[in-house]
């Protein structure tokens, strides 16, 4: 018989793409996954892993094991949430990861909303944009909140993952107090910021390439931004009066002083926000009140995202 604990363990390589890669991930050393591995080969009667002196991959047969396991672990989680659907109360642990602005937006109303809940806790942690699917998807995590610039993410998801909208984040444009634009009557005209200091996260990552995209409409030769990680160092540094900045609506719920935030005309670029969790696990107790209360969270940030009332007094 097949041993459940290494069939998990061979998904989580397929997934990897090597046995360091799924070591690392799982908390066992690289000899450990090798050997438990071998064993699965040994329970299966056929070759796995095709090893060399410096890779491993899956064979054919490997690979169709690897479809069996995922439906097989997938089905244990299902039985596992429809038994726990008929628990009284919320019980375990649930663990979220989160892209950085939507973890300090998102995480006051969790944990004000889930503490009533005595026997449940609440694990969440930040994750680069793009790892949050990929998380939920191999089982580390339980919701994923992730950010989708272009409309793909519900159409990449796996079918395994179910995908809840929360809401609409637009980028917006935030000044100095003392800035021409900072006056509300005052109209935002892209082409007058041609040539201001704007400032915008590193080339390549998705709010910068929305930046780009807004900025390609000032007309003339398109600002070249100076880069800096993490949006709440571009909004501080926009506080002191070193620059301008294009930043999705959602960063403002930090509440960082000193600057003012102004809508962009028309339909600026924006991001949807939205849940991400295993079809398998929805039903679970934990699972389910914690996106009910991502979605109350959601409604509550969507109405304080209108940028005059974000603005730092």
């Amino acid at each position: 018989m097949l041993d459940f604990r290494r069939l998990m363990l061979i998904c989580e390589f397929a997934r990897r793409g090597s046995i360091a890669g799924a070591a690392a991930s799982l908390g066992y050393s690289p000899s450990a996954v090798s050997q438990q591995l071998a064993a699965l080969e040994r329970e299966a009667g056929t070759a796995l892993i095709d090893r060399t002196a410096r890779s491993a991959e899956l064979t054919d047969a490997g690979r169709r094991l690897v479809e069996h396991a995922e439906r097989i672990l997938s089905m244990v989680e299902a039985a596992e949430s429809d038994l726990s659907a008929h628990a009284a109360t919320p019980s375990g642990r649930v663990l979220i990861t989160a892209f950085p602005t939507a973890a300090v937006a998102f995480a006051p109303a969790l944990a004000r909303s889930l503490r009533r809940h005595a026997a449940l806790t609440l694990r969440m942690r930040q994750a680069r944009s793009g790892r949050g699917m990929r998380e939920v998807e191999s089982g580390e995590v339980d919701i994923a909140l992730v950010d989708d610039w272009y409309g793909r993410a519900r159409e990449r998801s796996p079918d395994q993952l179910r995908a809840f909208p929360l809401l609409r984040d637009p980028l917006v444009l935030v000044v100095p107090r003392k800035h021409p634009m900072a006056d509300p009557d005052r109209p935002v005209v892209l082409a007058e910021l041609r040539d201001e200091p704007w400032m915008a996260t590193p080339d390549g990552e998705p709010s910068r390439l929305a930046v780009d995209r807004l900025l390609a409409d000032v007309g003339g030769a398109l600002p070249v931004p100076w880069e800096f990680e993490g949006l709440g160092t571009i909004l501080g540094l926009v506080a002191k009066g070193i620059g301008i900045a294009a930043v999705p609506a959602l960063a403002l719920a930090s509440g960082v002083r000193g600057i003012v935030v102004r809508e962009f005309p028309g339909d600026p670029p924006g991001r949807e926000v939205l849940a991400i969790a295993r079809a398998s696990s929805v039903n679970r107790p934990s699972v389910s009140v914690t996106l009910r209360a991502m979605h109350v969270a959601a409604r509550v940030l969507a109405a304080d995202l209108e940028p005059l009332r974000l603005a730092a007094r």
